[in-house]
């Protein structure tokens, strides 16, 4: 699409409720800062939207004037794909809200919204839906990409939980896509990442679910071997409640860990359980007895919290404004040669926020069919991802070097593709069509009916489809 030397816009700002803030605006440099402060692009403008016609004024006059244009919603792409030299944001941080139905179990959420503005109010009425593991995260660019967290094991993905999607397409017209309107649509936005348009709004199922187990479980470096043994055989095993993501960390500073441990290399698991008696701390310990059968921990807590408690947990520990770097693949199995690669690059970790996870997407996950959606990897056990985090930009080039190190050596003893929303910037086509498998090519097609001019490519892109007419 074309540059925007010269553009104003004028037109654009009477046609909104919202803020248009270019260069030069005391807000410009304050609203162009996303989560990972790795990513300093320079917009030709932000449309800082206050309502869907805002955001069909922003996408028509980008189109209509040949602009480039990005969404964003929480902010919170690793690559930073949301913020782009020379582009028209579309910027969605305005439209937070959520509207709980406890009768019918439902939420509706806008598009700009985060992770705790939907945990807040669900809780409200004992309710919440499988999303995420930080509260900071944006619903929009989570679910889209399909979506995991604590509860995945007990009610699935996100994607499985989206019951309808407000979609702002390329044109500017707006359609909701469901089950029942828009199908094909509707397949595409459940793991089709941004692809498609600018969805304003999103419709959930909720589960009752209201205080959860939190235990964090932490053992010697020495012992990785053995826990990750352990680990790769008990979890699947494991009741659908109980949820443990498994971490290779530098133990923070500050409660609940003991002074001691600050600032050491560890092996853990944070686990989230969803069970009977979840309240009672006596039967939580009995949930957690057999964390001392791969080697006893050097540290384990274990409390009944809200739930909302628990997806904020890693809130303060990694704010808006570090650099970072990730990288991720999907994983059927742990095998021996991967537990001695994540042995040796636990031992090489830069800094001590940089880290690596392997989230569980069994359970409740593998009973949707593999067409259902479009998740391609219904059959994968772990979704992973390696992050180099510093608060130092003198850090960029050595957190980087470590997470695509790790990536290199792990990536063999992957299933090949990834979570969408932990590919890299940098990592090209061929990974978006490993992440896709045997999808891609139908959401290419669902592509070329609802983006044909590909407006929406900076994402994860999917080209259309070559026309056959």
């Amino acid at each position: 699409m074309g540059g925007t030397s010269g553009t104003t816009y004028e037109t654009l700002r009477e046609q909104m409720r919202g803020e248009v803030i270019a260069p030069g605006d005391d807000a410009y440099d304050g609203a162009r800062e996303i989560y990972n402060a790795m990513i300093d692009r320079r917009p030709a403008a932000i449309a800082r939207c206050a309502d869907t016609t805002d955001v069909r004024a922003a996408v028509r006059f980008a189109r209509d004037g040949g602009l480039d244009l990005s969404v964003r919603g929480g902010g919170h792409s690793g690559g930073g794909l949301c913020l782009v030299d020379g582009a028209l944001m579309v910027d969605l941080s305005a439209m937070r809200w959520v509207r709980v139905d406890p009768a019918a179990r439902t939420a509706m959420v806008g598009g700009g919204s985060q992770l705790g503005d939907l945990d807040h109010e669900a809780h409200g009425f004992g309710l919440a839906t499988p999303a995420g593991i930080m509260s900071t995260t944006g619903v929009g660019g989570l679910t889209l990409g399909g979506g995991h967290g604590y509860l995945t094991r007990a009610y699935g993905l996100t994607i499985d939980n989206l019951l309808a999607a407000d979609v702002v397409l390329a044109d500017g017209s707006v359609v909701t896509a469901s089950a029942d309107e828009h199908p094909e649509l509707y397949w595409a936005l459940r793991g089709g990442g941004g692809n498609y348009g600018v969805v304003t709004s999103f419709t959930y199922a909720l589960h009752p679910v209201d205080t959860v187990g939190l235990a964090v479980t932490l053992w010697d470096p020495a012992n990785l071997d053995a826990v990750l043994r352990w680990y790769r055989e008990y979890l699947p095993g494991a009741p659908e409640e109980l949820y443990g993501f498994f971490a290779v960390l530098v133990v923070p500073p500050g409660p609940p860990f003991p002074e001691e441990i600050h600032g050491k290399k560890m092996c853990g698991v944070v686990w989230c359980y969803t069970g009977a008696g979840v309240a009672d701390e006596d039967s939580l310990t009995k949930t957690f007895a057999d964390v001392s059968e791969p080697a006893p921990p050097v540290f384990h807590f274990a409390a009944p919290v809200p739930y909302p408690a628990i997806q904020s947990t890693f809130d303060g520990l990694i704010p808006k404004g570090l650099q970072w770097y990730w990288r991720g693949d999907f994983f059927d199995r742990i095998t021996d040669g991967a537990i001695d690669v994540h042995g040796s690059f636990l031992d090489s970790m830069p800094t001590d926020l940089s880290t690596m996870h392997l989230y569980p997407v069994d359970g409740a996950a593998h009973r949707p069919g593999p067409m259902d959606t479009a998740w391609a990897y219904r059959d994968a056990t772990w979704s992973g991802v390696i992050a180099g985090i510093s608060p130092e930009p003198a850090d960029a080039g050595v957190i980087r070097d470590w997470a695509v190190g790790y990536w290199d050596a792990l990536h063999p003893h992957s299933m090949g593709g990834a979570y969408v929303n932990f590919i890299g910037a940098d990592e090209g086509d061929e990974r978006v069509r490993a992440t896709y498998r045997g999808h891609y090519d139908r959401l290419a097609a669902v592509k070329a009916t609802y983006d044909p001019d590909n407006v929406f490519h900076h994402n994860q892109n999917i080209a259309p489809a070559a026309s056959t007419r």
